[in-house]
């Protein structure tokens, strides 16, 4: 075991696939002279040359399509985007291109591609630079969605999505690049479907993902002190969505509470409640609650920002609410 940054553990992934296939290559704004915007490409340059590490255009559209038509002419290319907030002016090529091709040629073009880059909010960046993806992108059949919450798991369900044959929206956090944590040693890949039990309890399942995964284990730890002992669930894979080890869980503690970083309407939270009491209905001792960002553009001032955002103190209210505690 390493201990390695958030953005090293990235950097990792991606170097250790480049030099396993040559068919792997790396593209988007600032990724090769700059080294990338938050360093994630560091030093790639120097190792795989210009052909391979390319800086594009801010055209976000234009260099999205162009990774499109490579992964359908064999290649395996790694798209990155500074945020994916800007990734809005690509959604044609992600959605009706790289999303639907396998279906509408019958079968004939896969498109291994890998879509990546910072997501969520990061500090005071105000409405269109804190949005978060993992619903909209999730929502697309023809995509799979993954959000890392730690540095192992970047790395390990980094390498699984350049190898994957369809298209992956990778949704990183800008505020997680300086994480650190302990990344295994040698070949390690995470299997993409399967969530990760973060902390185990019996009183009640929370489910997460993403870097609100670290508010989520606060409060579970903060409760444990109490004799309350909550199981953590760390999706990693929004789609496809790992149904059996939340069912699971739900079973043993009849209670959920989902912890999101994103809008209420339609979010990864319907989903899971839908699943929970259509899979585990006769299980729940109480309504599936959640613990969401604010319905509304994300604040710019600080006083508000900070009423907007999942917080361990609300995560807490909701668990002890399922308990009937409150």
């Amino acid at each position: 075991m390493r201990t390695l940054q958030f953005r090293e553990a990235l950097r990792e992934a991606m170097n250790e696939e480049m030099r396993r296939d040559e068919r792997v290559f790396l593209m988007g704004e600032e990724v090769a002279e700059y080294n990338g915007a938050y360093k994630v490409s560091q030093g790639m340059l120097e190792e795989f040359g210009p052909k391979r590490i390319i800086d594009t255009p801010i055209a976000e559209l234009g260099f999205a399509g162009i990774g499109v038509g490579a992964a359908m002419n064999g290649l395996r290319p790694i798209v990155e985007f500074m945020t994916w907030n800007f990734a809005i002016l690509a959604a044609d090529q992600i959605i009706n291109s790289a999303a639907k091709m396998l279906q509408m040629s019958g079968g004939q073009y896969n498109v291994p591609i890998v879509f990546r880059g910072g997501n969520g909010t990061a500090g005071q960046l105000a409405a269109t630079h804190s949005q978060s993806f993992e619903a909209f992108y999730a929502h697309v059949p023809g995509l799979k969605v993954l959000t890392p919450s730690n540095p192992a798991d970047a790395k390990g369900l980094l390498k699984s999505a350049i190898r994957d044959n369809d298209p992956v929206v990778f949704l990183e956090s800008e505020k997680m690049y300086g994480d650190k944590g302990e990344v295994p040693d040698g070949e390690y890949l995470i299997p993409i479907g399967k969530a990760r039990i973060a902390m185990k309890g019996d009183a009640c399942t929370i489910v997460t993902f993403g870097k609100i995964t670290k508010v989520a284990i606060a409060a579970a730890e903060e409760m444990a002190k109490d004799g309350i002992h909550c199981e953590v669930i760390d999706l990693r894979t929004i789609r496809p969505f790992d149904t059996k080890t939340v069912i699971e869980s739900v079973k043993k503690t009849n209670r959920c509470v989902v912890v999101e970083e994103s809008w209420p309407y339609a979010s990864i939270a319907s989903e899971i409640a839908y699943r929970i009491q259509k899979d585990a209905f006769d299980y729940l001792d109480a309504p599936v609650s959640r613990v969401m960002q604010s319905d509304t553009p994300f604040p710019f001032a600080l006083n508000l920002l900070e009423t907007a955002v999942p917080t361990v103190e609300l995560v807490i209210q909701r668990v002890k609410e399922s308990l009937y505690l409150v």
